[in-house]
């Protein structure tokens, strides 16, 4: 734990270098996609004059000035499979952007959605040494956590704490600055596999670019799909992408769960390709076109041209209602909400107070998908578009692009983590040299 405590912050640094220099990239791997977006931040009050928008809900002092989207390529269920694919497309995306935004970007902050995420509950309590609660107790009583043996092959992604209790007094944002005798501290510990974590890391370096930063793509789509009374009184945000479908839910403006379900629109295409037998993106464009999950009188009467370039004359005139199409579709659509169904009632969703439900991602845009969505879950299902952010080009302000814009926000306004406190001197080894200089400060 005390080397991954070192390289978050080690990333921490190197993002607010950045940021000092105004100008930063978020780079968004998925598997149908990958994003890019160039940041740069010049203040709140740079925009006003210029373009007569004020800062807008979620952000402050930043502008989008550069975005770009291509193919995914070498990508599986959120994880690099074929590394020198995954390299061509991410340097597509980010030249691409660059050129747009004029400039060269050294440094770059990613989110994925795969490498099986697990979520843990931490709880830590300390003793007070004086009535007021400073910074450095807030150190220490993260580190009291107990951290559970979650296994060598995977690393922390996450480590946010989401509840502070003094003495007998819970539900503190901040504890710095009150008064009490004893301070306790609930954190939400998100780990993940290993391999693809390097792999992922691996290819940025390949791509001449610094990371600065690594998020979910569930708790990023959060971020931004989320309305803030959402995220206060507990919400869940579904995020349906090509090869995953991840799952994060919020209370208290906190993300307390994530999960991911290894199934996405890709897997409805490849259903689409095989029903009709079809090439993948023929089936990807009649999904895209004609796709949905509600079916009625008039869609047997609603006939779909396959079209193809096999130069079989009768089979590329095929033609297939949509009513089919929608039978082929709907089966897939039904386990991938039933497995969100499975995910939700383990974390205990049902005990949360507005139970609310947010759909978004590129497979939210099926149609009928909220109507069917409510039915499965049984709860109340919106559709969910990311916040708007200065600069965005309005091809990018659709429920595919949540993942970017959260990052964004993440970027602009990051949640305290573990890593962001000055671990105390007794959690680091033994023969530290730094646990020896802490202890001749403290007693000489």
């Amino acid at each position: 734990m005390t080397d991954l405590y070192q390289s978050q912050r080690m990333m921490r640094r190197m993002r607010q270098q950045a940021l000092d220099r105004g100008v930063i990239a978020i780079l968004d791997v998925g598997t149908f996609k990958i994003a890019c977006l160039v940041l740069r931040f010049d203040g709140e009050t740079r925009f006003r004059e210029s373009d007569g928008i004020g800062s807008l809900a979620g952000q402050a002092g930043f502008r989008v000035i550069g975005a770009a989207t291509t193919r995914s390529r070498g990508v599986a269920f959120g994880e690099i499979e074929t590394m020198n694919e995954t390299e061509r497309a991410i340097r597509t995306a980010v030249q691409a952007a660059q050129k747009m935004a004029g400039m060269r970007v050294d440094h770059v902050i990613a989110c994925f959605s795969g490498a099986h995420p697990r979520s843990y509950g931490l709880e830590g309590r300390i003793d007070l040494d004086d009535s007021v609660v400073e910074g450095g107790d807030v150190a220490r009583v993260l580190a009291a956590c107990d951290v559970p043996d979650f296994g060598h092959n995977r690393e922390v992604l996450h480590a946010q704490p989401v509840n502070f209790s003094i003495d007998h007094r819970s539900g503190l944002g901040d504890p710095r600055g009150q008064m009490g005798n004893s301070l306790s501290a609930d954190m939400h510990l998100l780990t993940v596999d290993t391999q693809p974590i390097q792999n992922l890391l691996y290819c940025i370096k390949r791509c001449d670019l610094e990371l600065a930063g690594l998020a979910s793509s569930a708790y990023a789509a959060g971020i931004s799909a989320l309305v803030e009374d959402e995220q206060e009184l507990g919400s869940a945000c579904i995020d349906l992408g090509g090869g995953t479908t991840g799952l994060s839910v919020f209370i208290k403006k906190h993300m307390i769960y994530s999960d991911a379900v290894r199934i996405g629109g890709d897997h409805v295409t490849v259903d689409i390709s095989k029903g009709l037998q079809i090439p993948l993106s023929t089936a990807e464009r009649i999904k895209t076109f004609y796709g949905g999950v509600v079916a009625t009188g008039m869609d047997d009467r609603e006939m779909i041209e396959i079209g193809g370039d096999t130069g079989d004359w009768e089979h590329d005139r095929r033609t297939v209602s949509r009513a089919e199409l929608i039978g082929i579709m709907r089966p897939r659509v039904e386990e991938i909400l039933e497995e969100v169904r499975a995910r939700l009632d383990a974390a205990g969703f049902d005990h949360l107070p507005a139970q609310q439900i947010v759909l978004t991602g590129g497979g939210s845009q099926i149609p009928g998908l909220d109507g069917l969505a409510s039915r499965i879950l049984g709860q109340q299902v919106r559709l969910g578009r990311p916040l708007r952010v200065q600069g965005l080009p309005q091809a990018a302000t659709g429920p595919a692009f949540a993942s970017s814009v959260g990052l964004a926000l993440f970027a602009a306004h990051p949640q305290d983590e573990w890593w962001d406190f000055e671990i105390p001197s007794d959690r680091y080894p033994a023969r530290s040299l730094k646990r020896a200089v802490r202890w001749f400060r403290d007693n000489w």
